[in-house]
C-alpha cells in the first residue's frame, strides 16, 4: 500500500520486482529463528532477493540485555542509527523488509524505522516464501553490502509504553492491552521461552498469525479493520497497547493496523519477558473475559 510518500505498510512481490535495482530503494532481509539465532544469516547467504542486505534481530535490531529488561530491548539510538547507515538506509530511501515467517520478524525493523520518524518502509507481503514461489523471480547468494550513509532521526517516545506505565494501565483496565502471543502461551499452559508463564492482567489475546491468510499474506484491509475494531470496542486503536514475549511479533499487529488504515497502537517494547523480571508484578493465567 502506498501513500503520497511511497510504500508505508506492505508491498506485493509483483510490485517489488518492478523496483529491483533502484538506487533509492533498500531491501532488508530479517529472517530469524529464536531457537537457532544463527540460522537466518546462513539462509540469507544461501539465497535472497537481489540486492538485499541482512539485519540480525539480536545484533542489529535489539539493545544490550540487563537484569531488568526483556529478551529484545530496543537498541540504543546512536548504535541503531549507525547500523541503519551501514545498511545503506538514510531518510531518502524507500525501505522494504521481509522474512520467511509472514513478517513476524521484519515487522520489528518496520516499526523501528517508524519509531525513528522514517515512514517510507513496507513489509513484503508473503515474504521470501512468496517471492520464491513466483516463477522466474530472481535470487542471489552471498553477502550483499550497500555504501555506508548517514541516518538521522530520533525516537518518538510517544509510540512506546514503559513498564511503569504498563503497570498503571493494567491496574486501571481503561485501555485495551493486546497480547500477540499464541493462545496457549497467553493462557499460561505452555511457555517455551520465558521462565514464567501467563500474561499481564487485563490483557486480551489476539495471536499475530491471525493477521495472515493461509498463504501467509496479510488479510484484506476491511477484514483487519473489522477484527481490530471488534477487539477494541469503542476505544480508538491509538489508545491500545500491544505486547508479546519480547516486543518483536507484537509489531506485526502494528503493520496490520497500518494495512487496515487504522492509527497505530503503542508498543510495550519490554513485553512479557521484561514484565516478569520483577516477581512482585502480577501474573494472570487462563482466558480473560
Amino acid at each position: 500500500m502506498t501513500s503520497n510518500t511511497g510504500y508505508t505498510s506492505i508491498i506485493s512481490a509483483e510490485e517489488l520486482k518492478t523496483y529491483l535495482g533502484q538506487p533509492d530503494w533498500v531491501i532488508v532481509d530479517c529472517r530469524f529463528d529464536l531457537a537457532n539465532p544463527d540460522w537466518g544469516f546462513g539462509d540469507y547467504l544461501y539465497s535472497h532477493i537481489p540486492g538485499a542486505v541482512y539485519a540480525h534481530l539480536d545484533y542489529d535490531l535489539s539493545g544490550p540485555r540487563t537484569a531488568l529488561n526483556g529478551r529484545h530491548p530496543l537498541p540504543e539510538p546512536d548504535t541503531f542509527r549507525e547500523k541503519l547507515g551501514r545498511l545503506g538506509i538514510d531518510r531518502s530511501k524507500q525501505v522494504i523488509v521481509y522474512d520467511t515467517t509472514g513478517g513476524s520478524y521484519a515487522a520489528r525493523l518496520w516499526w523501528l524505522l517508524k519509531y525513528y520518524g522514517h515512514d517510507r518502509v513496507a513489509v513484503l507481503d508473503g515474504g521470501y516464501s512468496r517471492w520464491r514461489g513466483l516463477f522466474g523471480y530472481p535470487t542471489e547468494a552471498g553477502n550483499h553490502t550497500n555504501s555506508r550513509v548517514r541516518f538521522t532521526g530520533a525516537p518518538d517516545h510517544r509510540m512506546v509504553v514503559t513498564t511503569g506505565e504498563m503497570q498503571a494501565l493494567s491496574a486501571e483496565h481503561d485501555f485495551p492491552l493486546i497480547d500477540a502471543r499464541a493462545p496457549e502461551r497467553f493462557r499460561g499452559e505452555f511457555e517455551p521461552l520465558d521462565p514464567v508463564a501467563g500474561h499481564i492482567p487485563g490483557s486480551v489475546n489476539r495471536f499475530h498469525g491471525l493477521n495472515l491468510d493461509r498463504d501467509g499474506q496479510f488479510l484484506p484491509a476491511d477484514d483487519l479493520s473489522e477484527a481490530f475494531l471488534t477487539l477494541m470496542g469503542t476505544t480508538p486503536t491509538e489508545k491500545a497497547v500491544v505486547y508479546c514475549g519480547s516486543g518483536v511479533t507484537s509489531a506485526h499487529h502494528l503493520v496490520a493496523m497500518a494495512v487496515a488504515g487504522l492509527p497505530l497502537a503503542r508498543l510495550y517494547a519490554g513485553s512479557w519477558s521484561e514484565w516478569i523480571r520483577d516477581p512482585s508484578r502480577p501474573v494472570a493465567r487462563g482466558s480473560e473475559k
